[in-house]
């Protein structure tokens, strides 16, 4: 048996990227709903403020992005409908809707989008105020965690900022990939 002789930096540089890795994996598999999740709670009209993902395509769109609006719509049969709108510099409006199904226990549900499975948390909720969402996006082998912040107002309290900021550190993601998203105008109903 022969053994290749590994240098420092090297050793150093595969151990460091390797706790990277299994410190993403295992945070993010943690991540647990809220206990007392109740889906009632999340009815009607909530802004998107915060975003923070490491997934490529948002290191080249997080400066376009501002606040947006969700409507969140409960099921009878405890799923959620989630419709996204958000602004466009042209006065154009980007739309997205999902039934986000519910899945084996209280505020975890699941939804495809993109070609991506996603596995989302209801991590911390105060129903009249704020929503901390974790998706775990899996496509192609690929994972790629999704922090949102949502708020029942346009502006949002700096301590509640920086909790956003913290989660979304604890759970694997770059500072520099964490945005609070700037104001905008709402699109009009549809």
């Amino acid at each position: 048996m022969q053994f290749k002789v590994i240098d420092n930096d090297s050793m150093t540089l595969l151990l460091t990227l390797l706790g990277a890795v299994l410190c993403t994996m295992t945070v993010s598999s943690e991540v647990l709903p809220q206990a007392d999740f109740n889906v009632q709670g999340m009815a009607g009209k909530w802004y998107l403020v915060g975003f923070a993902t490491n997934a490529e395509w948002f290191v080249s769109h997080k400066n376009s992005m501002k606040i947006g609006t969700a409507m969140f719509t409960p099921t009878a049969d405890g799923d959620l409908d989630i419709s996204h709108a958000s602004l466009n510099a042209d006065g154009s409006c980007w739309r997205l809707n999902n039934l986000a199904k519910k899945a084996d226990m209280p505020g975890k549900f699941t939804y495809s989008s993109w070609g991506n499975q996603n596995d989302m948390r209801m991590v911390e909720v105060k129903y009249d105020e704020y929503a901390l969402t974790h998706t775990m996006k899996s496509k192609a082998g690929e994972s790629t965690a999704v922090n949102k912040l949502y708020s029942r107002g346009i502006d949002v309290n700096p301590v509640l900022l920086e909790k956003f900021r913290q989660f979304s550190l604890e759970t694997g993601i770059l500072p520099e990939n964490i945005a609070i998203l700037p104001k905008n105008a709402e699109c009009p109903a549809a």
